[in-house]
């Protein structure tokens, strides 16, 4: 039997890390690929940002799905202190005895293998799958390499594969700048906006295309207007623009979604209905859109509570829940009567537009013959009341 071993941080895993793993599996096809992310790497000290072991074992599964034979393996996250690779060694040759076992490892592993834990032990016991991490190491590998051999008798097998330049420390300095999402397996960069792994905040491109895709196409053009009106609108009034445009492009995710389909992400996430908002399902997608919003993309509360009360507004709205409102209201897209009047009082006076934009709401729902919601009447009157002041 054959296992390549690939251990290390991976903190976050990235394309690098996959191609790699790739490469040793097509070289030597192992029976085995085993990934082992490290609980305490003895080689360095973990950033303070990291994620926790448990979820750096989690991504590695989703970076390593789909490379044949690779499995992720939690070995080292049972064990106390540093995560000595001779000691997991020693448990995998008692797990699978008999099996020959490879190591692979980068340039710069390589170079400083003697410094490594009991470095003879694992050079008596397993073949170096070595590879470049960086362009032009060949040289450097192949002269280590030598004096290994000559020094100790290492068995030293030379992965070829095209390296992507990319470190993990990098990236986690990217993340909370909205970038390096081209630079992670793309379940891992969900994963990652998801749960705010590094402090990360999702990329506007990456945000558009999710978005996007849980929308009915006629209704794009619509987000995308709100969310240019919203960026256009916070930098006017001083808010901040990304929030603006974050909030802009997550506010209409379930507009598609059935009443009943409505209710069913009520019940997942606990939201509380009375019975007007409950056979209404124009009233429910402002609610359950924040929530799932938080859900898959971890926004912040300014956010949600922005998505949440964009279609009812409500007395006294922060300055986000006016931003939203309003740029839903007045974006390119819309054609009807007074919206250019509304577009300028938006940009002259926020809380005159507020009340002459909800006027407008419950004349238009009147019109139809329907009863208005009673918090968009309460947040008309409040309005009314603030700007007759």
């Amino acid at each position: 039997m054959k296992i390549a071993i690939y251990g290390g941080s991976f903190n976050p895993p990235h394309c690098g890390h996959v191609e790699a793993a790739k490469a040793v599996s097509e070289a030597l096809k192992p029976d085995k690929l085993l990934i082992i992310p490290a609980s305490i790497p003895p080689h360095k000290e973990m950033a303070a940002n990291s994620a926790s072991a448990e979820e750096r074992l989690l991504l590695s599964k989703l970076a390593f799905e789909n490379i044949p034979n690779a499995e992720v393996c939690d070995i080292e996250l049972h064990r106390q202190g540093k995560s000595y690779s001779s000691d997991t060694l020693k448990q995998l040759m008692e797990i699978y005895p008999g099996t020959e076992f490879f190591f692979a490892m980068g340039t710069d592993m390589l170079l400083s293998f003697e410094e490594w834990h009991e470095f003879r032990y694992l050079l008596n016991n397993m073949t170096l799958a070595v590879f470049c991490r960086n362009e032009g190491e060949n040289e450097a590998i192949k002269k280590h390499a030598e004096y290994l051999k000559k020094e100790y008798g290492a068995k030293i097998a030379f992965i070829d594969h095209e390296p992507l330049s990319m470190s993990s420390t990098e990236i986690r300095e990217m993340l909370p700048l909205r970038r390096g999402s081209a630079l992670l397996p793309e379940r891992v960069y969900g994963r990652i906006i998801q749960q705010g792994d590094f402090g990360a905040k999702a990329e506007f491109g990456w945000l558009r295309e999710k978005a996007y895709a849980m929308l009915k196409p006629k209704r794009i053009p619509h987000v995308a207007g709100c969310e240019c009106e919203a960026v256009k609108l916070a930098k006017r009034w001083g808010a901040d623009e990304e929030t603006a445009a974050e909030a802009g492009i997550l506010h209409d995710i379930t507009k598609k979604l059935l009443l009943s389909d409505q209710l069913i992400l009520c019940e997942k996430y606990g939201i509380i209905n009375d019975t007007f908002e409950a056979e209404n399902v124009k009233l429910l997608h402002s609610k359950t859109g924040a929530a799932v919003a938080r859900d898959l993309f971890n926004i912040s509360d300014e956010v949600y509570e922005a998505i949440r009360w964009h279609t009812t507004g409500k007395p006294d709205m922060s300055l986000m829940e006016k931003i939203i409102y309003m740029a839903d209201y007045i974006e390119p897209n819309r054609d009807f009567p007074g919206v250019e009047e509304l577009r300028r009082l938006a940009y002259e006076n926020l809380d005159a537009a507020m009340e002459l934009g909800l006027e407008m709401s419950l004349e238009d729902i009147r019109s139809y013959g329907s009863e208005p919601y009673i918090v968009t009447v309460e947040a008309y009157e409040w309005y009314k009341g603030k700007n007759n002041l």
